[in-house]
């Protein structure tokens, strides 16, 4: 049913002075209420002065309504703030979300590892602390008044290399010929220096209170190196570490020597090939390892063994390496605030964590170097 018009009551001198007054008002609320009261005391309907001023219908009969009620008063834009603040949070209920933020969203079933404002906001309101969804800017505003702020994770790393999407294509494409050939290993490899006196971070997270990690020092009369470095290598299929200590730094001669060992675990399951990821590093792109790879195929294909298939990863890109955050986890698992931890205990401690065999370490091999010849210069 269409509503009946509605018009503006006989207007008086005084107030038709001072609506024509207001057509030079330079605010442009009070110049269009000025029209639309003019027009409608004119006998104009509110359809009419819509269209004629480009505005709503509802506008014209809100404005209209606020004339009859408050007279020339209406004329003033007033503020659409509420009266009063409420606010979204109790004392109680603020000091429970303080350690919600610290908890992982995935504790309340949310498929993710961070937090959004989105999903705060339905953790509220599923705890009852909020009568409805809130939107996101004001649980940015509850945080704020917690005392913190709140800032996006970054997930858009990216890496430098022009050739970024055809390198991840191949660790994609290698990953599903491993799902269907059972007889093939996917492998995550990488090298890392466990340190016993630098800290993965400056606390280590237990069950109860954060435990403060303090700095070690390394005494005079401790003979043990500083870091250890190692070699491993995750499996995608079970999901076992592959270890072993090096006795030295990583180059391309343990490199080549970690392989053949790895091979011979695998062959002794009756494994037929290992799909070998890796990083850019030296001691994996050397001329060397690379003719040691591929003379190690030639005689897997006469002899019969586990031939490796490599597949480099793209120029800073630790995120498609799954090894990498296995290195970080095992860091602070073994992290020792009291006290030094020796050599051997460090290494005792990354195999009980990985669930690993203590195996020899690997040796550096080094060679001499060539003394530069210098030619004598002619008497």
């Amino acid at each position: 049913m269409k509503p009946p018009s509605l018009f503006v009551r006989t207007l008086s001198p005084g107030e038709r002075q001072r609506l024509q007054a207001g057509l030079r008002s330079p605010e442009a609320f009070t110049l269009r209420r000025c029209q639309i009261l003019l027009a409608s005391a004119s006998g104009h309907s509110p359809a009419r002065i819509a269209r004629n001023l480009g505005c709503t219908a509802v506008s014209v009969r809100n404005a209209i309504h606020a004339f009859h009620s408050e007279g020339l008063d209406c004329l003033r834009q007033k503020s659409c703030r509420p009266k009063t603040a409420h606010t979204l949070l109790v004392p109680d209920h603020a000091d429970v979300l303080r350690l919600v933020l610290h908890l992982s969203p995935r504790l309340y079933g949310f498929a993710r590892s961070t937090w959004t404002l989105a999903l705060l906001a339905e953790v509220c309101h599923r705890r009852g602390w909020t009568p409805r969804v809130k939107s996101i800017e004001a649980i940015r505003q509850a945080i704020a008044r917690l005392g913190g702020s709140w800032r996006r994770a970054k997930r858009w790393i990216r890496s430098p290399d022009p050739a970024y999407a055809r390198k991840k294509h191949a660790r994609d494409r290698l990953r599903r010929l491993a799902e269907s050939h059972p007889e093939w290993v996917l492998g995550f490899q990488d090298e890392t220096w466990w340190s016993r006196l630098a800290l993965p971070a400056l606390s280590s997270w237990t069950d109860a209170q954060p435990l403060p990690l303090v700095a070690q020092d390394r005494p005079k009369s401790d003979s043990d190196p500083k870091a250890l470095c190692c070699y491993g290598l995750l499996r995608a299929d079970t999901q076992q570490m592959l270890l072993r200590f090096v006795s030295g730094r990583p180059v391309s001669q343990v490199t080549e020597d970690y392989l053949g060992w790895v091979c011979q675990q695998l062959a002794s399951e009756g494994k037929k090939a290992l799909l070998l990821v890796w990083d850019n590093a030296s001691w994996h792109t050397s001329v060397r390892v690379r003719h040691w790879i591929k003379a190690h195929n030639r005689r897997v294909r006469q002899e019969g063994a586990v031939r490796i298939v490599v597949c480099g990863l793209p120029v800073k890109a630790p995120w498609l390496n799954r090894i990498e955050p296995q290195w970080v986890h095992g860091k602070k698992a073994i992290t020792e605030p009291e006290r030094l931890l020796s050599a051997a205990e460090v290494e005792t401690r990354v195999c009980e964590y990985y669930g690993c065999e203590q195996d020899e370490h690997l040796i550096q091999i080094k060679t001499p170097k060539k003394k530069s010849t210098k030619r004598k210069k002619a008497a």
